[in-house]
């Protein structure tokens, strides 16, 4: 089902005509409003009167989130601090918080754009959305139920938290669509299954996933357990929340980016050169139509493609491909790039383990080791200790085999790697200690 027909159908040419408007737009108000614009502009040597092609995107600067922290909390902001009607803010673990305003369009525009990727999951105005997304600064919470409001479907606010009580609000409400991490929806199975609750007894139809990577292995193990139909979302504070893209359930193979407001590029995130389509590397994202804090050429760090080709569901935009791992939370293991997404794919190739796991990064002797730990089903934890220590051996084999890096893999009993209510924590670097 298509949200707004006319814009999420548009030819290829009147789409790329409307973005090089907005573009040359977006780059007249960032140099007139944003000084930290206007210097990097100033440096490099242009103007926005020589972006007269999309083609000249490339000549524009990058922007990173160190830029945001180092002008907290407003100095990226393009509009006086009173026309700003929302704040949204990372957590700051790592530094100062990124810190992202909105104006009124702005929520609009979110809106719309979230309305639109949950009617290309399938979800419309008779659904009872129940949103275990954090609220508060973290924009996943907020971001999906104005979507859900936006679309004239029913919100459950339950936030995160609580998991208990909400494998039970599923059950009484008889929510039909989920909003929350990967991990988060099966901490809330593992709850019901507890409660003596049976998700595949629920009038749950669609879980729309986001906020962390996740495999096709967890989604088929998801859809099984849970009788749903699974999809991803992607979203990112910085640009706008959850709604940036969205799978279409027609065709579940890659996420329709919405390029009326997002500008999408894919380039190498060693070089910054930019990436024809298909190749994989950075995505970088222009937001076109953003008033609040509009960003130039942003680097996300996400890996991943992106995909022109017609798509069975109608739409005209761009998708990018499942999230390959990001370029900055790589982990280099002996000289050996290694991503997370690339352990559990081998991980969920075997049965009897659960998708819960933990990758921990350590230093012997001036050596960098890798531990992969993993919770084994209840039946699997029941059997001889002979079958578990193979299956651990195994599971080394092929981590060397497929990934050229030697890991100790342990096997955990049920339950035992801790829970998020948020994104799930799968790697512990204790180098970072040293």
């Amino acid at each position: 089902m298509l949200f707004n027909i006319k814009q999420e159908t548009l030819p290829r040419e009147e789409l790329e005509a409307l973005q090089l408007r907005r573009l040359r737009d977006l780059c007249n108000r960032v140099y007139a409003n944003v000084p930290f614009y206007r210097k990097r502009f100033d440096e490099i040597g242009i103007t926005p009167a020589d972006i007269k092609t999309l083609a000249d995107l490339r000549l524009l600067p990058f922007t990173e989130k160190q830029d945001m922290r180092n002008h907290y909390p407003y100095g990226l902001f393009a509009v006086p601090r009173e026309n700003i009607v929302r704040l949204h803010a990372s957590s700051g673990t790592t530094g100062k918080a990124v810190v992202v305003g909105y104006t009124a369009r702005d929520l609009e525009n979110w809106a719309e754009l979230a309305a639109r990727s949950l009617s290309a999951a399938g979800v419309n105005r008779t659904d009872i959305v129940h949103v275990a997304y954090g609220y508060g600064l973290f924009t996943g919470g907020l971001g999906a139920h104005g979507g859900a409001e936006y679309l004239g479907a029913t919100v459950v606010p339950a936030s995160g938290g609580a998991t208990r009580r909400q494998a039970f609000l599923l059950r009484d409400f008889a929510a039909t669509v989920l909003c929350c991490t990967p991990s988060y929806a099966l901490h809330l199975w593992e709850a019901g299954q507890e409660a003596g609750i049976d998700f595949r007894d629920l009038p749950l139809r669609i879980g729309v996933f986001g906020a962390e990577p996740w495999t096709e292995a967890m989604r088929r193990d998801m859809e099984q357990k849970m009788g749903i139909n699974a999809l991803n979302i992607y979203g990112l504070s910085e640009i706008m929340g959850p709604g940036v893209a969205m799978e279409c359930v027609d065709a579940k193979c890659g996420m329709h980016l919405w390029e009326d407001h997002i500008l999408p590029e894919i380039i190498d995130p060693v070089s910054g050169e930019q990436l024809p389509p298909g190749e994989v590397g950075e995505l970088v994202l222009t937001t076109l139509t953003k008033e609040g804090i509009p960003l130039l050429r942003y680097r996300t760090r996400d890996l991943t493609s992106l995909d022109y080709t017609p798509c069975r569901c109608g739409r005209t935009h761009v998708r990018i491909s499942r999230l390959r791992g990001r370029s900055d939370d790589m982990l280099i293991i002996r000289g050996v790039n290694v991503f997370p997404q690339q352990i559990e794919g081998i991980l969920m190739e075997s049965e009897g383990l659960t998708p819960n796991y933990q990758i921990i990064v350590d230093r012997a002797n001036n050596l960098d080791t890798l531990e992969v730990r993993v919770e084994v089903s209840d039946s699997l934890f029941a059997d001889e200790i002979r079958k578990l220590q193979m299956l651990e051996g195994r599971l080394q084999k092929n981590i060397k085999e497929f990934l050229g890096v030697t890991a100790k893999v342990r096997l955990m009993e049920p339950h035992s790697i801790q829970r998020s209510e948020g994104k799930a924590q799968r790697i512990v670097d204790n180098r970072l200690k040293d």
